[in-house]
């Protein structure tokens, strides 16, 4: 079940669209997601974006401890989700080979990836310290912010 504090998914939506209404910059849109997705989530302890560099992923505007400023795609989570082009629904960070620990109370991860005119500009990323936080349900919910997300930037 998707958990959040207070408001539907619907409402949640409804909050990210106005957030981005007539803002089309990269870096202001993702300060302003992270910050809603923090606090209106259950149980998350990381919220944020990694854009595309090159052969990397470089830190971008987050929510929650000090993270990693460089991830080789295909390293990690994050990096896997943006070589693959495909969402990474992870249960248990331990468990994933070449899990890259930014934070040690991460237990739990999924990472979306943004493509954006057939190129993955990034990826949306959020941890949880607790195992197999995120859901099905949290990982349609998140798609649509990711791609009201990707719609509203140039």
């Amino acid at each position: 079940m998707f958990q959040m504090q207070g408001n539907s998914p619907g409402e949640l939506l409804r909050q990210a669209r106005a957030l981005m209404s007539g803002q089309r910059d990269r870096v202001a849109n993702a300060a302003n997601l992270s910050a809603l997705l923090f606090h209106a989530l259950d149980d998350v302890n990381w919220v944020g974006f990694y854009f595309s560099r090159g052969d990397h992923l470089l830190v971008g505007p987050f929510q929650g401890k000090p993270a990693c400023v460089e991830i080789p795609l295909g390293k990690g989570v994050c990096g896997t989700a943006a070589a693959a082009r495909a969402i990474q629904r992870v249960a248990d960070v331990h468990d994933f080979e070449g899990h890259i620990a930014c934070d040690v109370d991460s237990r739990s991860e999924i990472v979306l990836p943004l493509v954006l005119n057939d190129e993955v500009i990034g990826v949306l990323d959020l941890d949880s310290p607790s195992p197999d936080r995120f859901s099905e349900e949290d990982e349609r919910m998140l798609t649509q912010i990711a791609d009201l997300y990707v719609l509203s930037v140039d």
